[in-house]
């Protein structure tokens, strides 16, 4: 693809983006006006002081959450591809979804029959704060296994194996707990980033600004990391410190969207393939922020999905059943695009 190809691209999915968005603004279980949101985004007068309120304290919000969801999730998906050169591989193969899994897990079925009631320091902590604890604990281990071990498949297998242990420990907890506290485990994996507060959302924007910012400083090395680490070490490349900077931006990324919104499947996966097959390209000065623009677009899509089935009266749908269905489809194509290859 030409460079102006690649730009008239670039411009017609933020066009795209800007239209959903509105398009998420204007649609609900409440009717709004273009000219109420408008005059919300431009500091003007609303027709009524409801609508300006549900614009800017709950629509908006939720679509500046989606976006920043799902730049993260396709930048860190995008990043363990190049990595493990693996492209079934997504954001979670470390074990960073199964360690917040965990963390909610502790703090909604362990913690009330340890007698960690309101008002302790466990309970304070709430389920965003034990999701990113487990999330950094599954980092550092695997970073501490990384320096010691040079395969990064070897690493993969682990992170794996990790994943499938803490599942079942979480799977014993879910057997032990009582009603209520698995029925709040099973909302979360649900995922939602409409239950994102404003205060959340000033933790939730520097921490995956970093970890954008992180994943494009090592653009460079996931180039010279698409013919292997032994080809990128002849190059010059500290592979080791380019491979912890990748377990950091991935775990500031995946994990800290996992404890604010849920696990949300498939968007890191798919994304970045999304982005190679309509960018026909594997330079990652083009694909990482045109992943991080899909990974934007398809979450605000499935918010506007979401909202269109309330808006039409059907109970709301969870945000990772809208996303999963909507990222099966590209894996399927991405595996029969490589069903021929060695």
């Amino acid at each position: 693809m030409t460079r102006l190809g690649r730009y008239t691209l670039f411009v017609t999915l933020l066009i795209a983006l800007l239209a959903l968005a509105i398009g998420d603004l204007l649609l609900g279980t409440t009717d709004i006006p273009f000219s109420d949101v408008w005059a919300t985004l431009t500091g003007g007068t609303t027709s009524s002081e409801t609508n300006r309120i549900i614009i800017s304290e709950l629509r908006l919000p939720k679509i500046i959450v989606a976006m920043l969801a799902g730049m993260a999730l396709a930048a860190s998906g995008l990043q363990m591809q190049t990595l493990f050169r693996n492209p079934l591989a997504g954001p979670y193969v470390l074990g960073i979804n199964s360690g917040a899994s965990l963390g909610v897990a502790i703090f909604t079925m362990a913690a009330p029959m340890l007698g960690a009631t309101s008002g302790t320091l466990m309970a304070n902590m709430g389920i965003t704060g034990m999701a990113w604890i487990g999330s950094a604990l599954i980092l550092l281990l695997v970073m501490f296994l990384s320096r010691k071990i040079r395969n990064i498949n070897v690493i993969l297998i682990i992170g794996m194996m990790l994943g499938s242990a803490i599942s079942a420990i979480v799977g014993i907890l879910q057997y032990i707990g009582t009603e209520e506290s698995l029925k709040a485990f099973v909302v979360w994996t649900m995922g939602s980033v409409s239950t994102v507060t404003t205060e959340q959302l000033t933790i939730l924007l520097p921490t995956v600004l970093v970890g954008l910012l992180l994943a494009i400083v090592v653009i460079k090395p996931l180039n010279m990391l698409l013919l292997g680490e032994s080809y990128a070490r002849t190059m010059g490349l500290r592979v080791a410190r380019s491979r912890a900077i990748i377990f950091l931006s991935t775990t500031l990324l995946a994990g800290t969207v996992t404890a604010f919104c849920g696990p949300i499947g498939f968007i890191g996966l798919a994304m970045p393939h999304l982005a190679r097959m309509t960018f026909r390209t594997s330079d990652h000065r083009v694909l990482m922020p045109a992943s991080m623009l899909w990974g934007a677009l398809a979450m605000v899509l499935c918010c506007l999905v979401c909202d269109l089935l309330a808006y039409g009266g059907i109970a709301t749908f969870p945000i990772n059943a809208v996303s999963s269905l909507l990222g099966i489809p590209v894996i399927i194509v991405v595996i029969f695009r490589n069903r021929n290859r060695k």
